[in-house]
């Protein structure tokens, strides 16, 4: 199991096409903590024109989901 697979799963049980949490909730899920790269808005939604990498990516596109950092430690996960 890929560490953030708890996070797509959570995200898959959602009948909402938006959800906002919190750092702590998602570190909640996924039974680890963020890494520092996290506080970065690339690390949720990579700029335009770039293609996303990392296996959080992945945990939320799989989901359908894409995700933007909204404030220092809350992201909101839209379809």
């Amino acid at each position: 199991m890929a560490k953030y697979d708890p996070l797509g799963a959570y995200l898959r049980r959602q009948r909402t096409d938006r959800i906002e949490l919190t750092f702590r909730e998602i570190e909640n899920l996924i039974g680890y903590l963020l890494p520092k790269a996290a506080l970065s808005d690339a690390w949720w939604s990579p700029t335009e024109g770039t293609t996303p990498k990392g296996v959080q990516h992945a945990a939320w596109t799989a989901a359908g989901y894409s995700a933007s950092k909204i404030a220092p430690e809350r992201v909101v996960f839209s379809r």
